[in-house]
């Protein structure tokens, strides 16, 4: 039968840091880890990690991502309004036209930098 490992400590660790205090100080808060938490379940939706993919290089508006997704213009708006409540994208109006496009160079790094992780071996 095969013995199962844990991911737990042997009973004689006393630990690998003797003063936790300072690790405790330095520790993300819980606003900024729901942030990223957040931020981590807009890209837990295929839909819209093609959205984002889709904007990687270029503003495109609702009609351009409807057709890209092959996906209906209402649908779209709805994925678009939920990655703008999180800064992920941006929108620009002209006339009655709104281009969409990410919010800033960080939101582009996280998705490439995710993408490179995936193709690593």
């Amino acid at each position: 039968m095969e013995k199962l490992l844990h991911d737990s400590c042997d009973d004689t660790c006393t630990g690998t840091e003797t003063d936790l205090q300072n690790v405790k100080l330095t520790m993300i808060t819980e606003t900024a880890a729901a942030d990223m938490a957040d931020l981590f379940k807009a890209l837990g939706d295929p839909t819209r990690v093609k959205l984002i993919y889709a904007m990687l290089n270029k503003e495109l508006c609702v009609h351009d991502l409807s057709v890209l997704l092959e996906m209906g213009q209402s649908a779209i708006s709805h994925q678009l309004r939920y990655l703008r409540n999180l800064r992920i994208v941006k929108r620009r109006k002209a006339g009655k036209t709104v281009y969409y496009s990410l919010d800033d160079d960080h939101i582009e790094q996280i998705f490439v930098q995710t993408l490179q992780h995936l193709k690593h071996p």
